[in-house]
């Protein structure tokens, strides 16, 4: 087949959507200086109530996002969700982090933080309420909140 310049190489579009939580920058010290590496924390998921949390690390940031999104799409759950929203409240206390779950009434929208906001997104519901008490750790609020949703049933 002959070269085409006009022919677009776009990649397939993907069934899961991706976000970055936090990127942290890791540094450690060593008898030649210091180990200068990355950690992400993404969550991934098919809007669909299949949802995933990974943590990469790796020495450049972009390395450490592609494994964070392998390892999150490994370890993916899938929620029970009736009309947009979660099926029963939860509340749940993880590490530092208690993790409030309600089911949204319909057209309310996430009320939702960061951490849960992202998980909750990720899973497809459109309607909840949450809060977040105790820690203010971004990846121990969405390991809580993975938790608490994979506990419903």
């Amino acid at each position: 087949m002959p070269y085409d310049p006009t022919r677009k190489f776009d990649k397939p579009e993907s069934e899961f959507t991706d976000k970055v939580v936090q990127i942290k920058r890791v540094s450690k010290k060593t008898k030649g200086g210091n180990q200068i590496s990355f950690t992400a924390l993404v969550v991934t998921g098919d809007k669909k109530s299949r949802v995933g949390v990974g943590l990469g690390k790796a020495k450049s940031v972009a390395s450490a996002i592609q494994k964070a999104i392998q390892k999150g799409r490994k370890s993916m759950i899938t929620i029970p969700t009736q009309n947009g929203t979660i099926i029963n409240s939860i509340k749940l206390k993880f590490k530092s982090a208690i993790i409030l779950l309600r089911p949204g009434k319909s057209g309310s929208g996430l009320i939702a933080g960061g951490p849960v906001r992202a998980v909750v997104e990720a899973a497809g519901v459109k309607d909840i309420a949450s809060k977040i008490i105790g820690s203010k750790n971004k990846s121990v609020n969405v390991w809580a909140t993975l938790k608490a949703l994979s506990m419903l049933r």
